[in-house]
């Protein structure tokens, strides 16, 4: 028995019953469909990062790749704004990458990623087109993982079984002068378990930042850590200013402070200051990293699981940055994420939110000791449960 069929019959036993099975694996695995579904959440609580406002409506897609094993592959995209946004990814999902994929034998992920990215060039393989071949690829991985019968990670060759979680949890809040919103929401975090929280900064003046800071420090205490996120909200100079003074109050990174597109700004940024440059989450495939990387302008390189390409983009750009000495945290949580830094030696963060309450896919994340433990399921552990999608679903 190759490779390939070994493959194929241990996720035939996993997803079938034993003829179905048998039958199965008498013919290559083919993806025999594509089906999307469009998510809307209702407006909640009002929240902001120094240039953007969320809360309002947001929603987003789902992706399943189906085929003739019997075997379907899920990935699901999310916009936190803007409400259109999810219907062009459909469609480019739905009247692009399906006429790439139907047919095709999904344990080839690297030639369908060169497949679709022909099929899209001509309107540029950034944005939105991008958040879709990302889709596309996650599923196929889910795909695979599920026909071998393992988790994604040890198919991608694991190098941890946990990782360390860190809790995004300081918006700016409405109403909130006093912060006590703020500081609820931070308390919150710590008290759930998580060593280290990130708080968003640069939407006021200087001295508000250094005023949430502290309020920040005040509520972890000693043996916690602070992040800060600036969401491009400064030029150079202002970046340089600020950032001298976050790094004097002990912030452990300083987060995205200017435009994605300006490499040779960070580059200068990352020579005038000690504390260490994240950013990443709006860098569009390995290339753009290379670049940004190769200029000495990050020491944290935080690939988005929309924008950076799906899994297999996001390993060659962790590949990158290990080359050059550089760690990796996500931008954003959930079990993909999971799966690839748990192939990462070079992986130090998750990103996420509070993991109380219900989850979305089926498999719930575990956190145990500040750190988010290994997924169990075969697959990407990206299938969302079908009462989630009942509740949500447009049409």
């Amino acid at each position: 028995m190759n490779r390939r069929e070994f493959f194929r019959a241990g996720g035939a036993a996993a997803a079938l019953p034993a003829a179905g099975w048998a039958e199965a694996v008498k013919g290559s695995l083919k993806i025999t469909g594509l089906e999307t579904d469009l998510l809307r959440f209702p407006p909640g609580k009002p929240f902001a990062d120094a240039i953007h406002n969320f809360g309002t409506e947001s929603g987003g897609v789902v992706l399943r790749l189906t085929t003739d094993a019997g075997i379907t592959g899920w990935a699901y995209i999310s916009f936190g704004m803007i409400a259109g946004g999810p219907r062009v990814v459909q469609t480019i999902l739905e009247q692009e990458v399906r006429a790439v994929l139907v047919g095709q034998d999904p344990t080839f992920p690297k030639r369908l990623r060169a497949g679709l990215w022909k099929a899209t060039e001509y309107h540029g393989v950034q944005g939105v087109v991008q958040f879709a071949i990302a889709a596309a690829d996650i599923a196929l991985w889910d795909i695979l993982g599920k026909a071998a019968g393992l988790p994604v990670y040890k198919m991608l060759g694991a190098y941890a079984e946990r990782v360390p979680a860190y809790s995004m949890c300081g918006w700016y809040y409405e109403n909130d002068g006093d912060l006590s919103q703020f500081k609820q929401a931070i308390s919150a975090a710590f008290e759930e378990g998580f060593p280290a929280v990130k708080i968003k900064v640069g939407r006021a003046s200087l001295d508000d930042d250094i005023r949430r800071i502290e309020a920040a420090r005040g509520t972890a205490g000693k043996g916690r850590r602070i992040m800060v996120d600036a969401n491009q909200a400064f030029n150079l100079n202002e970046a340089i200013r600020r950032g001298r003074v976050y790094q004097q109050m002990g912030c452990y990174w300083y987060e995205e402070p200017m435009p994605p597109y300006d490499h040779s700004a960070y580059a200068e940024l990352a020579r005038e200051l000690d504390i260490p440059i994240a950013t990443g989450e709006n860098e569009y495939t390995k290339y753009a990293y290379a670049d940004l990387i190769s200029r000495r302008g990050v020491d944290i390189v935080q690939p988005d699981n929309r924008r950076s390409g799906g899994v297999t983009e996001w390993m060659e750009i962790a590949a990158i940055a290990s080359a050059f000495g550089l760690d990796v945290a996500s931008h954003g949580g959930g079990p993909t994420n999971v799966h690839m830094l748990l192939a990462m030696p070079n992986a130090i963060y998750l990103e996420s939110e509070s993991l109380k309450g219900e989850s979305s896919t089926l498999e719930a994340l575990r956190m145990r000791d500040g750190e988010i433990l290994a997924p169990e399921t075969p697959g990407m552990g990206s299938e969302l449960r079908p009462d989630f999608i009942r509740k949500h679903k447009v049409g």
